[in-house]
């Protein structure tokens, strides 16, 4: 949600495109079907989609100094076409000319350079500096409406129109004079025959500029500037415009005096703003990972997508149903609806980041760790809050598990201390402290007889409490950060994960280390997650990768490609249909189980 125009529509009006970390989803309307781009290395930074809608070209992020891969896809067939690269640190912008004959990229503040590409060739055909040295960076590139050979960049107190001469294989450029104003331009969109286009400005107005003279006609509003600034248009075929700012209003502008006529409120600031088909309907994309649809006639938005839009940090099954998870991140906890996959409920606590969560047993309350030390519990229907149990731990709740009578919370810290508090009808006391740990508490499960629990913590110990006695029973060393730990369902072993990137069995009996297997070649484990019958699990880190392995061989099955960002956690939901995956990028990821 964060990408300017990131969410396209494509002209066949049956498909939304966006990017999603180092992907493309393309998703159909009316079956919500996803297909998706693989080939990124790194994060998508712009999108397009030619007009003709054969090509979809996607451009990425690098680190500094590297090559910057700009991707040329082919739409129906979803295959990658070429791979384009040039520029390096950053692809700012890309735009296809109207008979999509040339692609024209723009590069980052590293780069600063425009290039033209022959679509048909796959080869650069010239390239220039995008904007005078006394100008600021240009960000933003935008084809003609009719004519291949012509372009615009703009950006920081910069507008210029290009001629493209192919025969010399050279870009002229002209300055746009705009007078007095100084402005930054955040977003241009073409008059569909050319003469003209509007450019939005983060000062809240937006420019017309005439494309034959280079000359600033009017621009407006004058008065009433949008709040935030201007950060998407729309042109509509009456010579009306859209306008979306940066807080969050969707309006609908006169073409001659800027004045507003109809305006909505959207949830975050509007990144995104695209027409299906004639402008009878038109999608508007905002930061907060948000999607609505709007009917320009009755001009009232509907909301069709939402996600998390910071790393979301664990996800966890109510007992014995597929059809429901529920996932936490920074502000909030939702709970999803799996068949539809969509959003049932949304419970925000602002500001406030939420470390784990877990659905008691009897599926009466859901329970959350916080980072402002709090355990939250909140009713799993209506999102309302039933009680919260103040300074359970000194630096922040990172990890939490109930008991199986639902009358026990045992919780662990940033401090390393793990907790076990008593909770009664209308009461709930801390009944026991048990330190050992010296650093946070990353992972606690319990024994299905409440009996016993295992706790992972990040200063390389695993311990296994008695919590009827309330005393150690066994300690697990190991040189690593302990991310995950799992009983076996029959409990007499437990396998971890960590930073040493080592999946390990160990006996619950006397603690002793059974076996290592290599669980990735780069990176930490970070989520694991053990079938009921205890013959496979699954793992899930920093590689982006998600395994399932055979228990017993200790060997990979199968492999899961599709995250951008580290995962998190992953589950296998009961019933073994589905695995589902969260990672540090906002995503949730539904697998089928092999």
């Amino acid at each position: 949600g964060h990408i300017p125009c990131g969410l396209i529509c494509h002209p066949d009006k049956e498909h939304v495109l966006y990017p999603l970390g180092c992907t493309v989803v393309i998703q159909e309307l009316d079956s919500k079907k996803q297909t998706f781009l693989h080939g990124h290395t790194n994060n998508v930074s712009c999108v397009v989609v030619s007009g003709n809608g054969v090509y979809v070209a996607s451009g990425q992020v690098t680190f500094v100094g590297f090559k910057a891969d700009i991707i040329l896809w082919d739409f129906q067939r979803k295959e990658l076409l070429a791979r384009l690269s040039l520029h390096k640190g950053r692809i700012e912008g890309l735009a296809f000319s109207p008979n999509s004959l040339y692609l024209v990229s723009l590069g980052g503040q590293d780069d600063s350079s425009v290039v033209v590409w022959h679509v048909g060739k796959r080869e650069a055909v010239c390239g220039s500096p995008a904007s005078a040295r006394h100008a600021g960076s240009a960000t933003i590139v935008v084809c003609s409406s009719c004519r291949d050979e012509m372009f615009v960049t703009a950006g920081n107190g910069t507008i210029r129109v290009w001629e493209l001469d192919l025969a010399n294989r050279k870009i002229c450029p002209t300055e746009c004079q705009t007078g007095q104003l100084r402005r930054v331009i955040t977003c241009v969109k073409m008059a569909d025959d050319d003469n003209y286009f509007y450019a939005g400005t983060s000062s809240g107005d937006v420019l017309k500029v005439n494309t034959n003279n280079k000359l600033m006609t009017d621009y407006g509003p004058q008065k009433e500037k949008f709040s935030s600034g201007v950060t998407a248009l729309l042109l509509l075929k009456a010579g009306d415009l859209i306008v979306g700012t940066g807080g969050g209003i969707v309006a609908l502008c006169k073409g001659s005096n800027y004045k507003v006529m109809r305006k909505i409120q959207v949830q975050g600031a509007v990144t995104s703003l695209t027409c299906r088909g004639q402008g009878h309907q038109f999608f508007v994309g905002t930061n907060e990972c948000q999607i609505y649809r709007i009917n320009y006639t009755a001009f009232k938005e509907e909301l069709i997508a939402a996600c998390h839009n910071e790393a979301v940090h664990d996800v966890v099954f109510p007992l014995g149903t597929s059809d429901l998870f529920a996932t936490c991140s920074k502000n909030d906890i939702r709970v999803w609806h799996t068949p539809e996959n969509r959003e049932l409920l949304r419970i925000v606590v602002p500001n406030m980041t939420c470390h784990a969560i877990e659905f008691m047993r009897d599926g009466k309350s859901i329970i959350s760790a916080w980072n402002d030390g709090k355990i939250r519990a909140f009713m799993p229907e209506t999102g309302r809050l039933m009680y919260v149990i103040n300074h359970a731990h000194s630096l922040g709740v990172t990890a939490i598990a109930a008991t199986s009578d639902c009358k026990r919370i045992i919780s662990g810290g940033g401090e390393g201390q793990v907790r076990v508090w008593e909770i009664g009808e209308r009461t709930h006391k801390l009944g026991e402290v048990l330190k050992e740990h010296v650093s946070a508490v990353s992972c606690i499960k319990i024994k299905k007889d409440d009996r016993e629990c295992v706790t992972a913590s990040l200063d390389g110990t695993c311990v296994i409490w008695d919590i009827v006695r309330f005393i150690r029973k066994q300690m697990i060393l190991a040189n690593t950060l302990f991310k995950c730990v799992c009983y076996h369902p029959e409990e007499y072993q437990i396998i971890t994960g960590g930073t040493d990137r080592r999946i390990g069995y160990w006996e619950v009996f006397d603690g002793s280390a059974i076996r290592e297997v290599e669980g990735s070649v780069s990176g930490s484990i970070n989520g694991i997650d053990i079938t009921s019958d205890g013959a496979y699990f699954v793992t899930g880190g920093d590689d982006h990768l998600v395994k399932l392995w055979d228990y017993n061989e200790g060997a990979v099955t199968h492999v899961g490609v599709g995250h951008s960002g580290n995962i998190t956690r992953l589950k296998i939901c009961p019933g073994n249909k589905y695995i589902v995956s969260v990672s540090a990028d906002g995503a949730i990821l539904l697998w089928k189980y092999p």
